[in-house]
């Protein structure tokens, strides 16, 4: 055993053992695209079926019949216990579908899972929390402090369910911004070109779903619905709801314009454009003044005890050497 692991200190075979971790992690480097799901591929399904939604809502309005407008009544345990309970007005349904839908989760579904789990995880966790202090620190936890902790539990379980989905919203809104300003300039190119809106959004989500896969996903659910609403205000008005982004509404309040005052859409998406990107160099600015104070205390914590050592280690050497 003894000769077996010299063998290995050997730096003959540290080297060849480095060697062979390189060349195993270029290969996993290399084939991991290979194993990734297509996620542009699987959003795009998505909206197509939102597209097929708005198809039967259409035609279901032309022939009066409003009962096809509402999706299909669910039968499991989580749409009983929405509709039993009534959690619908109890928790602004209105609020959470539109959360939900600058989160990507547009369905009857989505709204249905988390109402539910509004309701549902405080529950979980106050009775999680109480059992496992009454049972293994019962003697160590008075009974207030148990009631306490119970409380905390819930008021938790009943903030989990948004935390998590306003963080899904943030890395979309964060994805949407950072490929927003490649999408305008493309779009202010279409539209140059000679191209229609409806068109030019269409080639654009197609070029930036690399980029993008949100804001691909979002462009093409504005052409569905710039074909299916009678009003092309409404489709506006939803972009910029479901992105939520300023820059974004921006955008639309100019698309708007162009539709009802026949402004020329390429000027004002020019000078968009070039906001766009002087706001960026701002923002990134703001990010470059920040840095130094950033780094204070990790400079302080780690560069200046090695500078220390450095500089003060061979004196100390020496004084040692001279006692």
């Amino acid at each position: 055993m003894l000769n077996f692991l010299a063998s290995l200190l050997q730096i003959e075979s540290m080297i060849t053992i480095l060697i062979g971790m390189a060349a195993f992690a270029t290969v996993l480097t290399v084939a991991s695209p290979m194993f990734g799901s297509d996620q542009l591929k699987a959003r795009m399904k998505s909206v197509g079926q939102e597209r097929d939604k708005l198809r039967a809502a259409q035609r279901a309005h032309l022939v009066g019949n409003e009962a096809r407008l509402r999706d299909k009544k669910q039968t499991d345990l989580a749409s009983q216990l929405v509709e039993a309970l009534n959690l619908k007005r109890v928790f602004e349904a209105e609020a959470s579908r539109d959360l939900l839908r600058q989160a990507g989760l547009r369905s009857e579904r989505h709204l249905v899972t988390f109402l539910a789990a509004r309701f549902a995880v405080p529950l979980v966790l106050a009775v999680l929390v109480f059992v496992y202090s009454s049972t293994l620190y019962a003697d160590k936890v008075a009974p207030p402090m148990r009631l306490a902790a119970t409380g905390v539990g819930a008021l938790f379980g009943y903030y989990l369910p948004s935390i998590f989905v306003k963080n899904m919203v943030s890395r979309r809104q964060e994805s949407i911004k950072k490929a927003w300003s490649d999408a305008l300039d493309l779009l202010l190119i279409c539209v140059e070109s000679g191209m229609a809106i409806e068109p030019a959004m269409q080639r654009v989500a197609r070029e930036i779903g690399s980029a993008s896969v949100p804001l691909a996903e979002e462009l093409t659910l504005t052409v569905a619905e710039l074909s299916y609403l009678q009003d092309r205000r409404k489709a506006y008005e939803n972009l910029g709801k479901r992105t939520g982004l300023p820059t974004v509404r921006s955008v639309v309040t100019s698309l708007i314009q162009s539709e009802r005052y026949g402004t020329p859409l390429g000027t004002a998406l020019r000078v968009l454009a070039q906001e766009n990107r002087d706001s960026r160099m701002s923002e990134a600015e703001k990010k470059a003044a920040a840095l130094p104070p950033k780094l204070t205390v990790p400079m302080i914590l780690f560069f200046l005890p090695v500078i220390f050592v450095i500089i003060l280690g061979p004196s100390i050497i020496m004084v040692m050497k001279l006692e």
